[in-house]
């Protein structure tokens, strides 16, 4: 059950049912279609002597000894010691193509090094001059030297489960030369029968990147594929209207085996997430698959894959709880740390009194309501659109109640699209918004945050988006302060990442390349402002490994409401359990302290 809620005192603004309304996936074509951009120049200066590098390279050589007397040092910072440590290598067990490990070194779990600078980083890359052919080459091919010997006779590399690996691949030119600038968007999957990740991939800015593997000694068993697709070549995909300049082939399919580990070596066991957890910037999950019914190909009447029962257990560590309540068929997320799956009454005993307030995409829409209805037990979420602000109560008649808030933030007028984070230059948006936190009794428990899809479309450039995010970072830093001011607790704040689009979206002006750089951008700007007083939950890493086709999504929604119809993929129904994942990351973000 549910009742609306007049919001608090605020100017009047357009408003209408959304449902009635353009949808940001009701044609994606129609729009960015006007999305075209100019192109970023730069004047191209010669190269440096060779004196001059000469003195470079042995200036660097003297920074890279004392840095490593530094840090490596018993009395460096800790925290600076292990981004250190992790950077060249030590205590990372690196299989064929790596190096610089330590030997004995005991495994670890695979995970993303922290990014600072990233918005001044990701600008000087971007207009780095060309001027030699290697830098004005365009990218056809790559060389992985360690993976193809095996891989043109046939044989699949044979690499150690648990360990990290680290390899280099090199972007190639059609004429098969070395690229030497980076700006190549590589899309990489890394899969078996029950293992799906994405795995990080560095870009040295030298035409050199680096990628690293790791599979759990429980999924080691069968084959795996390693594909390489290049999405998009020399930062086009940042570019206004990216379709223009898709390339998305195809590079490389490398079988790998994993083979198991003798004695007691394993992994350090993943612990259920806690409120710390979520203090990275990005993620470097995997979804493994813990069960499975063979039997279950095709949906239900309701167009749901109920395959396992509702109460099948998970199988720690993996995560915890009734893992049939996915319908996934037995896959589930973890990351540095695993997640609790909510039954009903959990939920409620968690989101009971409290008040959770999201700004965001329609995303945002999709998972609420997946989240009343999957988890909550709420069957009328009809109140759940685009803007609405209703409390709902535990229909079992237990203890219960929720409130939950939502505004649409793709434009300031709620029927509209494509401003994205551009809508708070609207004065009234922003005192709707300002209005939940300034007046009133109380302020929400818990704020959600995401950029957008949308900001996909309006933003010209990174330098403008990142003008934009610092807007809205400022702007989210003033409503806490006046929270403080009026004596109240800040809310725990947390920014979702937004999505991998799928399938076709993959080429648009909202395309991976592009999001995840705008979520970089954001998730710094909020930093910096103090926002994030809870942290970062990654969809865009739990997305990725399901965003090459449409089974999963619809291209720019993956939390559709299940439905015994033919799917833009030309079967009937689609898969929906990435976005029920998020739901009970989010109760995880909420609940466990």
């Amino acid at each position: 059950m549910s009742a609306h809620l007049s919001p608090p005192h605020h100017p009047s603004l357009a408003a209408g049912d959304a449902k009635k309304q353009p949808h940001l996936g009701a044609d994606p074509g129609r729009r960015t279609s006007s999305c075209f951009g100019g192109d970023h120049s730069s004047t191209k200066k010669p190269g440096p002597s060779a004196a001059k590098l000469a003195l470079a390279s042995f200036l660097g050589v003297i920074v890279l000894l004392a840095a490593d007397a530094s840090l490596a040092g018993a009395g460096a910072h800790r925290r600076l010691r292990r981004q250190y440590l992790r950077y060249v290598g030590i205590g990372v067990g690196v299989g064929v193509g790596g190096g610089g490990a330590s030997a004995g070194s005991p495994p670890a779990w695979l995970s993303v090094p922290d990014r600072p600078n990233f918005t001044d980083d990701l600008l000087a890359r971007w207009l780095a001059p060309g001027g030699s052919p290697c830098r004005d080459a365009r990218t056809a091919n790559i060389s992985v030297p360690a993976l193809d010997g095996a891989a043109a006779r046939g044989e699949a590399a044979e690499l150690g489960a648990g360990e990290i690996h680290e390899f280099t691949f090199w972007a190639l030119d059609g004429a098969g030369g070395r690229r030497c600038l980076g700006g190549d968007y590589f899309e990489v999957d890394l899969s078996g029968a029950a293992w799906k990740s994405r795995p990080p991939v560095v870009d040295r800015g030298d035409g050199s990147y680096s990628v690293r593997l790791q599979v759990a000694p429980r999924f080691a068993a069968g084959e795996f594929r390693l594909t390489v697709v290049v999405l998009f070549r020399s930062f086009e995909g940042l570019k206004f209207s990216s379709a223009r300049f898709k390339y998305r082939a195809e590079l490389r399919r490398i079988p790998l085996l994993f083979r198991r580990p003798g004695g007691n070596a394993s992994l350090p066991a993943l612990e259920v997430c806690r409120s710390a957890d979520f203090a990275r910037d990005a993620w470097s999950g995997r979804w493994t698959r813990l069960a499975r019914n063979d039997g279950c190909e095709d949906v239900d009447a309701a167009g749901r894959y109920r395959c396992l029962e509702p109460d099948h257990p998970c199988e720690a560590p993996w995560c915890h709880g009734p893992l049939g309540a996915l319908e996934s068929n037995g896959w589930v997320y973890s990351a540095h740390c695993s997640f609790r799956l909510f039954a009903a009454d959990a939920a409620w005993r968690c989101l009971d009194g409290k008040w959770l307030f999201f700004w965001g995409d329609s995303n945002h829409v999709d998972t609420i309501r997946n989240l009343l209805t999957f988890v909550l037990g709420i069957t009328d979420t009809s109140v759940v659109t685009r803007r609405f602000d209703a409390v709902f109560t535990n229909p079992s008649g237990g203890p219960g109640t929720l409130r939950i808030t939502s505004i649409f933030n793709g434009h300031w007028n709620m029927t509209m699209n494509y401003l994205g984070l551009h809508s708070l230059r609207n004065r009234g948006f922003r005192q709707l918004i300002r209005s939940y936190f300034v007046s009133g009794d109380r302020v929400p428990d818990v704020v959600i945050l995401n950029s957008g899809l949308h900001d996909g479309c309006y933003w010209t450039s990174v330098r403008a988006y990142a003008q934009g995010a610092e807007f809205a970072a400022q702007f989210w830093s003033d409503v806490m302060a006046k929270v403080r001011a009026r004596g109240h607790a800040v809310p725990r704040v947390f920014y979702r990442t937004t999505i991998a689009t799928g399938g076709y979206a993959r080429d648009l002006a909202f395309n991976p390349s592009k999001m995840e750089v705008f979520n970089g951008v954001l998730v710094e700007k909020m930093r910096r402002h103090g926002v994030l007083t809870g942290g970062v939950i990654d969809n865009f890493d739990m997305t990725f490994p399901w965003h090459y086709d449409n089974r999963c999504n619809d291209g720019v929604h993956y939390g559709r409401a299940p439905a015994r119809l033919v799917w833009r993929d030309g079967k009937v129904g689609h898969q929906y359990f990435v976005d029920l994942m998020l739901g009970h990351v989010l109760l995880n973000a909420i609940c466990n302290g």
